[in-house]
């Protein structure tokens, strides 16, 4: 029970870690030991000097580009600047863990999905305003290339760390059939249906075609989020936790604060910073002899990363549910937020948009949501299925860098 003003700590082979206000005890649950790092990082009750210094310091260059004084074309000044896009979109996803653990769960998950989710449009739509080529498919490629790291990557190496630790883990069924059901009906509608389509372009949607696909996505992803946070909270709940996230007291009102005024900072840091580096990253795709599609991996990969980090970590301390929770989340954000948003720009601004995939990005597709929902199809699972995705993810990466 924690008291406030004490220390928390925890008992490591008979040591005693101090951190914080408030005691809280530390034992093996399901053989499992709960980690400290995700005690600390889940659950503040100060503000760390790195997730306010961040984004101030992303401001200060920010504005002496704007001003003149230092220039994009600078080596030093665009290494500088892709180390504080880094930082701010972990900056980003702190804050959004502090207010998530502050509503708690399912709404927790939503909030994080939807700050990657902007982080991720800011880079889309900074590449598709600018000249570049391959800006008609970073929207495409990005949003796939964030379904495969998620499905596969993330899901894969959770279901292998929580199964190597737990031997079998549980989850609520409904939750995963559902974001599954949604899931599958936008991705195909999206990345698939366009190359069979005839009133557009090649893999393209007509106009009003766009305005339909992105008025459909916008409509399932928003009934998704109504089930999941009111109609049915529910079946996103952990059925029986194995964690210590009860014993530990919420963020302060302060803190909670804190975090809320320095999360849109942050996000917008990184869509200035990523204005900034949309023609570099361009450039280094390229002078590596990788394929323009590969802009959407390194924009996907770098977005999701924190959010990655936080659902394999849930499931290594046997909170599967959650694990699930965020990595289904943000794939759907990513595609049920991402889209209306790029259709909108292609619209009004007169950018051209192909979602359609090729035949061999279309059998990873199909491949991975009829593996996930038999993987995920029944509430148990063990390492077998995180290498199922794990395979899928590896031979991913191989045809993006290698078509």
């Amino acid at each position: 029970m924690s008291r406030k003003g004490w220390p928390i700590g925890c008992r490591f082979g008979g040591k005693l870690f101090k951190f914080g206000n408030g005691w809280v005890s530390y034992w093996r649950r399901s053989g499992a030991k709960y980690n400290v790092r995700h005690m600390a990082h889940a659950h503040h009750d100060h503000v760390p000097a790195w997730s306010w210094l961040v984004p101030a310091g992303a401001a200060v260059l920010i504005a002496l580009k704007l001003s003149g004084i230092v220039s994009e074309s600078s080596a030093i000044v665009l290494t500088i600047a892709a180390v504080f896009l880094a930082a701010a979109v972990f900056a980003s996803v702190h804050h959004a863990e502090v207010l998530a653990a502050k509503v708690g769960e399912p709404l927790g998950s939503i909030i994080l999905a939807a700050a990657v989710t902007i982080i991720e449009v800011a880079l889309i739509v900074s590449i598709m305003l600018s000249t570049a080529e391959g800006a008609a498919t970073v929207a495409r490629d990005t949003v796939y290339s964030a379904l495969m790291i998620v499905l596969n990557g993330v899901i894969g190496l959770s279901l292998v760390l929580g199964g190597r630790r737990h031997h079998e883990q549980t989850f609520q069924l409904p939750s995963a059939s559902s974001a599954l059901a949604v899931l599958g009906t936008l991705g195909t509608l999206v990345l698939v249906l366009p190359n069979f389509t005839e009133a557009g372009g090649p893999r393209q949607f007509s106009s009003f075609q766009l305005v339909v696909i992105g008025a459909v996505s916008l409509a399932l992803y928003g009934v998704f989020i109504f089930v999941q946070t009111i109609r049915h909270r529910d079946y996103f709940m952990e059925a029986k936790s194995d964690s210590l996230e009860d014993e530990i007291p919420a963020p302060s009102g302060s803190v909670t604060l804190t975090s809320a005024i320095l999360l849109p900072v942050s996000l917008a840091a990184v869509v200035l910073l990523a204005k900034i580096l949309s023609y570099p990253l361009d450039n280094a795709i390229a002078a590596a002899g990788l394929p323009k599609a590969f802009v959407g991996v390194v924009i996907a990969a770098v977005v999701l990363l924190p959010e990655g980090i936080a659902s394999v970590r849930s499931a290594i301390v046997n909170r599967l549910q959650n694990s699930v929770n965020l990595g289904l989340g943000s794939a759907l954000a990513s595609i049920g937020m991402t889209i209306p948003v790029v259709t909108a720009v292609s619209i009004f601004a007169d950018k051209q948009l192909t979602l359609g995939l090729s035949p061999a990005h279309q059998v990873l597709l199909v491949l991975t949501l009829f593996v996930s929902t038999i993987t995920l199809g029944t509430g148990r699972t063990t390492v077998l299925q995180g290498v199922v995705h794990l395979g899928i993810f590896a031979v991913f990466i191989v045809l993006s860098a290698i078509p």
